[in-house]
């Protein structure tokens, strides 16, 4: 197996100050048979420094993960109240780690994602689990490409891959050996990774009732801090095989987005497609991974804005095509108009409301403006960035949410103007709260606080000779041809809001000045006309 990094990973002297800031770090959860609870283990971790320090030392020097670090409790919960109890399959297993092992995990993870981003190991089109990126920031670059795509006449299909309890049964073997071809783990340290994933048990306690231990003999550890990471390496082959076939992707953790341009009719290129997906199937085979046939989906976007999939012959994959497919967690239809995203946003929404209506009574109206704000306006803004171009009679159901929103706050009756009662809430309407992502995604792709993969599609105005404006932090706006393709993409649009903003803005010196300086803005905008 071929390595990719020149240099060899190493763990360094832990101090009792770096053991302080990492212990600091960590939520204060960890499992039923902890002697300590977390939160109280924090309070006096002053105390214990000395000999919480040895333990950990003792295990990174010595590659051996202590035996009671690697046994989980698994408390299983219903994934919605309300659900089944009688129906295993409405429980989620919510596995719980010692807290000491969390720190020692902790500090082993800290400094291995240094050594990986340092040396450039990580997949760039992995956004599961990383700092800086999300699902919103994976699919605002996966649409940007298909919108771009489509603007310039081509057809792009879609696939949508979800890998079955991949995290369960990743192959300890060919983990180790990617930790050591790929990354370059060898000696102490390595051996401190064999033992950490051999030998690990769980067990299942409901009430005051526990199971027998059971053990683990394949799967990176559920709950656990290293786990996301261990399983985003052994991934890591999926995308040279994507590379070789010359097809973009998208990975958040185990979801993967597969999608290839071409042109109407084109047999060549579905072949192409149908070949690299074999390769896939192969590989995923070989490493104990597989394909939940039931949750792939399949979806054809074409260049204008009326529904084309039906000009393009997906051949085998004309089994999984949909006409509205959910991905991650953002549903989009063949013609972007994203209508069927936001029904769902409207009834959920609206379905909520009535819920909070009933216990608002019990709150004061800060807190229950916090709780309007985490059933309401997180679904609001979830993806919103991907608005941008939807219909104004689309936008106008949106509106009418944070409507019901701040009248079930203020207790503003149906009759009365709702505009005043926006401004005095100081809520940016829907249509600015749009606006507002999409410039702070800018803002974060400007100053190295977003992904790679969003940075590397803004590039600053230079203009062919010396003007002002090459002073004004202005960005070079790229041509488009179609309205409702092009001009929606990020890399279209986001330079387009940003030159229209003031200077004082774009030039602000840090993150929460812009977000100031742009809500001010945007308030402006949205409320100066009412002469409000």
């Amino acid at each position: 197996m071929e390595r990719i990094s020149d240099h060899h990973f190493g763990i360094t002297t832990l101090f009792s100050t770096y053991l302080a800031t990492m212990v600091g770090r960590i939520k204060p959860s960890g499992s039923p048979r902890d002697p300590v609870p977390p939160q109280f283990f924090k309070d006096i971790l002053s105390s214990i420094v000395q000999p919480v320090l040895a333990i950990i030392n003792s295990s990174l020097f010595s590659g051996v993960v202590p035996s009671s670090f690697k046994h989980a409790v698994v408390q299983p919960l219903l994934k919605k109240p309300g659900l089944d109890p009688t129906v295993l399959a409405n429980y989620r297993p919510i596995s719980k780690l010692p807290f000491l092992s969390k720190v020692l995990e902790k500090i082993v993870y800290c400094q291995l994602k240094q050594f990986l981003d340092d040396n450039g190991i990580l997949e760039v089109f992995q956004s599961g689990f990383k700092t800086l990126h999300s699902t919103e920031s994976a699919l605002i670059r996966v649409f940007n490409d298909i919108l771009l795509a489509c603007d310039s006449g081509n057809h792009v299909v879609l696939i949508l891959l979800d890998l079955t309890a991949a995290f369960d049964t990743v192959d300890h073997n060919i983990l180790i050996s990617r930790l050591h071809h790929i990354v370059g783990i060898d000696g102490t340290v390595l051996k401190w990774f064999q033992s950490y994933l051999e030998e690990r048990t769980f067990s299942v306690k409901i009430s005051d009732s526990e199971s027998s231990a059971v053990s683990m003999t394949y799967g990176v550890p559920q709950g656990s801090i290293l786990g996301p990471l261990l399983f985003s390496l052994y991934l890591l082959p999926l995308g040279s095989i994507l590379r070789k076939h010359g097809i973009s992707f998208h990975c958040y953790a185990d979801d993967c987005q597969i999608y290839l341009p071409m042109k109407q009719k084109d047999v060549h290129s579905i072949k192409h497609l149908l070949a690299c997906l074999g390769d896939i199937k192969s590989w995923l085979a070989l490493n104990f991974l597989n394909c939940n046939e039931n949750k792939t989906e399949v979806i054809v976007f074409g260049p204008s804005g009326s529904s084309e999939s039906s000009s393009v012959d997906l051949g085998p994959l004309e089994v999984y095509f949909k006409h509205v497919i959910t991905d991650l967690g953002f549903k989009v239809d063949s013609d972007f108009k994203l209508d069927s995203q936001i029904r769902a946003v409207v009834k959920s929404s609206f379905y909520h409301l009535r819920r909070l209506a009933s216990v608002k009574s019990f709150l004061s109206r800060q807190h229950f403006e916090t709780v309007i704000h985490a059933f309401i306006s997180t679904r609001l803004d979830y993806c919103n960035a991907l608005y941008l171009g939807v219909s104004q009679s689309l936008l106008s159901r949106l509106q009418l949410v944070q409507n019901a929103a701040a009248r079930l706050l203020t207790g503003t009756r149906k009759r009365e103007h709702v505009t005043p009662v926006l401004a005095s809430l100081h809520w940016l309407p829907v249509y600015f709260r749009i606006h507002f992502k999409i410039l702070l995604f800018v803002f974060k792709s400007l100053h190295n606080l977003a992904p790679a993969y969003l940075s590397e599609l803004l590039h600053p105005y230079v203009p062919y000779r010396s003007l002002r404006s090459a002073d004004q932090l202005l960005l070079e706006v790229p041509r488009s041809r179609r309205k409702l393709r092009g001009d929606r993409a990020f890399s279209v649009i986001g330079p387009k809001l940003w030159n229209d903003l003031p200077l004082q803005v774009r030039e602000a010196p840090s993150l929460s000045t812009f977000k100031v300086r742009l809500k001010t803005h945007l308030f402006y905008l949205a409320f100066n006309s009412c002469g409000i």
